[in-house]
């Protein structure tokens, strides 16, 4: 398999185009005649659409639901569900066999780890979330070394208030780390975003209005009450 350091190693001096490299890795898969198989960690079903429709076409793929910073836990329930729901009905529409697999909801190590290193002032987008980044690509990496899978990802990339080079370096640095490759990406590139958006309207995909963080939802003024009230009014309906 080949590894992304193979190609990135040749782009110094320069910045990293990531969808790039993704895509000249795909290229060697078809050229080797090989299909990896690769987990993808997805922090939502809406960043998991497109990114499921283009990497199905190359490799076996599963999706790893491991948020610990989602709060409140009616909430993560639901974005949970909503994302296994998603999988179960793109498998049906497309023929294909992707896996859901939900890591345990540990939001206490969460909130530790912004406890430890002082980062709960944070505003969204700073060290609080690139230590969230990090946090999730290693429980990913993590369980693609324990499960067998040859590549781990992230579906991060596909939201545009992401910052994707950030998410890429942090995946190569954890790749460094964990006997598995790394995937790189810029799902949004291409137009992948605006396909999410299709996408979600297509399979009537719930969209959240903020990340999941208890801290970037209270700088947001979001109202925990009304959520919890919608979350388990929706999972009450699942019933």
């Amino acid at each position: 398999m080949i590894a992304a350091n193979n190609i990135i190693d040749k782009m110094k001096n320069q910045k990293i185009n990531y969808d790039r490299v993704m895509r000249k890795m795909i290229s060697d898969w078809e050229r080797q005649e090989e299909r990896p198989s690769i987990l993808i960690h997805s922090c939502c079903a809406p960043c998991s659409t497109y990114t499921l429709e283009l990497l199905t076409e190359y490799a076996d793929v599963a999706i790893y639901f491991a948020n610990p910073n989602i709060h409140p836990k009616a909430e993560y329930q639901r974005r949970a569900k909503v994302q296994e729901d998603f999988v179960t009905a793109f498998n049906e529409k497309m023929n294909t066999n992707v896996k859901y697999i939900e890591a345990p909801y540990e939001p206490h190590k969460f909130m530790k780890m912004v406890k430890d290193k002082e980062l709960a002032d944070e505003n969204e987008g700073g060290l609080r979330c690139t230590a969230c980044f990090e946090m999730r690509l290693e429980l990913v990496a993590e369980a693609a070394v324990n499960l067998g899978y040859d590549y781990f990802a992230s579906a991060l990339t596909l939201s545009p208030k992401k910052n994707a080079q950030l998410i890429n370096e942090l995946g190569m640095e954890v790749q460094s780390i964990y006997n598995v490759h790394y995937l790189p990406s810029d799902f949004k590139k291409n137009k992948g975003y605006e396909r999410s958006i299709t996408m979600c309207k297509e399979y009537d995909i719930f969209r959240q209005c903020y990340c999941g963080c208890v801290f970037a939802a209270m700088q947001q003024g979001i109202d925990f009450k009304e959520v919890n009230k919608s979350a388990k009014a929706f999972l009450k309906s699942c019933e």
